[in-house]
């Protein structure tokens, strides 16, 4: 007897459930993977529906599942190839999983507790040694373009009128200096030896020992730093403009120069010689550089008789 929808001959063994979902499929038009696309089964669970490899579908329960999906998408009976599934499967046999053995490392081939102490002490020696090199470097940097840099006369306008006398400390005096922001310094004694270097932060003072041997200062930001003579604030190194070097901070040095500057404001201005040209206006007299001033050019007097004949 012959089955008039699959053309299967009944006395003999029934097809496979692969092969009969197959020959549905093909007879309709449609690829595998519009199957997959309509059922959501993934295409490989199909292509081993079709091939009757179950135990390579997850188990027994997800085989009959797609199968019943597989079925209703081609139009056949999803109950009868559901039971044949399990038929199927069961002569197959339940699928086993295969575990993969793991192997144990070999302890001959792992490094001992020492080597790897070892290793790591190095690796941090190695990250320890490039900080410090690194940081030396920035401040070699650092500390050469400030030696670099022409250290500028430092002069603040003060009224002739009103000449106040610099402060005379009593004794040798204390030095400090006091930074209103980060500013580099360096300060140092007369044989070059580094008394402190490093950059200040708003607040940090530095106190000048007083046994210290003709101490000088590099500062990158002179307006930022505040020099103070036993307690009382002179006036700023500098704008700020460029930074200054060689500046004796001293307390015998300072108190020299403020007693000197003192004294050469209150002076009267000298007058200018016959055969020179007056000037338009009188210099105004300024308080003590920390810096030796640069002395003026020499005036011809021949040129300026010569002017003044023109005139």
């Amino acid at each position: 007897m012959t089955d008039a929808a699959t053309g299967e001959d009944m006395t003999h063994t029934p097809r496979p459930v692969g092969e009969r979902l197959r020959s549905a499929r093909e007879a309709q038009g449609l690829s595998l993977a519009e199957i997959a696309a309509r059922t959501r089964v993934p295409q490989r669970h199909l292509e081993a529906i079709e091939d009757g490899s179950y135990d390579s579908l997850p188990s027994p329960t997800y085989a009959v599942g797609f199968v019943r999906a597989y079925a209703r998408t081609v139009g056949e009976n999803e109950v009868e190839l559901a039971a044949a599934t399990r038929e199927e499967v069961a002569r197959v046999g339940r699928p086993v999983t295969q575990y993969q053995p793991y192997e144990i490392a070999d302890p001959s081939r792992v490094p001992s507790r020492g080597l790897v102490i070892l290793g790591a002490g190095v690796a941090l020696a190695i990250v320890v040694l490039a900080v410090l090199w690194f940081a030396v470097g920035m401040w070699r940097q650092g500390g050469g373009d400030a030696a670099q840099a022409p250290a500028p006369a430092v002069s603040v306008p003060v009224p002739a009128s009103q000449p106040t006398a610099a402060p005379q400390p009593a004794g040798p005096g204390h030095v400090t200096l006091k930074a209103s922001d980060d500013v580099w310094l360096r300060v140092y004694d007369a044989d070059n030896k580094t008394l402190y270097l490093g950059t200040m932060k708003a607040g940090d003072s530095y106190d000048v020992p007083p046994d210290a041997k003709a101490p000088k200062i590099n500062v990158g930001r002179p307006d930022k730093l505040t020099v103070m003579l036993n307690g009382t604030a002179l006036p700023p190194l500098g704008d700020g403009s460029r930074p200054i070097k060689d500046v004796p901070v001293g307390a015998e040095a300072i108190a020299a120069r403020l007693s000197a500057g003192g004294a050469s404001a209150a002076a009267p201005t000298p007058a200018a010689t016959p055969s020179a040209r007056p000037s338009a206006a009188p210099a105004a007299a300024r308080p003590p550089a920390f810096t030796d001033p640069v002395p003026a050019a020499p005036v011809d007097a021949g040129n300026a008789a010569e002017a003044d004949a023109r005139d």
